[in-house]
């Protein structure tokens, strides 16, 4: 099965699509099935090792996963449309409901290898400024799962992700071509 045409924000060249219509076929990025999977899938799989156990890495627990899904979420509001696409496949494949963040069994190494997988592929199919705004988007929900929690009920806010969650952040970002 193919994967729907996925309308750009921009043309090829940069300029903004004509307001009103739809884009042209040549300004269309269409993803193969595994590519519209990967791309829809690692979000669910950053919420994973996000949320996962390791050392130096706080617990994490329900509150932090739904952090984590309310970033997805707020995907629809992004000035793009490629992410607001995943956004709405995310959606679909779950009947309506919410996403869920995936089946557990993603670590690191895999996670990067399909930040870096997704990353080649955006840089064939999607228009810069669809890859930018989806790479950031992905690096924003790991953020938010990997955001400092109230202790005692007060939220610190000079206190930043623990030391193994910024190691964790700066990996991801590598992996994505943020940094």
């Amino acid at each position: 099965m193919l994967a729907p045409e996925v309308p750009m924000s921009h043309s090829v060249a940069g300029e903004p699509s004509s307001a009103g219509r739809r884009a042209a076929p040549l300004t269309t990025a269409v993803y193969s099935a595994a590519e519209w999977d990967l791309l829809t899938s690692l979000p669910g799989q950053v919420i994973v090792v996000a949320a996962a156990p390791g050392p130096g890495r706080p617990r994490r627990g329900v509150p932090e996963g739904l952090a984590g899904l309310e970033a997805v979420a707020a995907g629809r509001s992004f000035d793009s449309d490629l992410v607001r696409a995943v956004v709405s496949a995310i959606y679909a494949r779950h009947d309506a409901g919410p996403p869920t963040a995936g089946d557990g069994g993603a670590d690191l190494v895999d996670l990067l290898a399909s930040c870096r997988a997704a990353v080649r592929v955006l840089g064939r199919r999607a228009d810069p400024a669809d890859s930018a705004a989806y790479r950031q988007w992905v690096q924003s929900v790991a953020a938010r799962v990997c955001r400092p929690v109230p202790v005692g009920g007060v939220l610190l806010t000079e206190m930043g992700p623990a030391p193994a969650d910024r190691r964790f952040l700066d990996r991801l970002g590598d992996a994505l071509g943020l940094r």
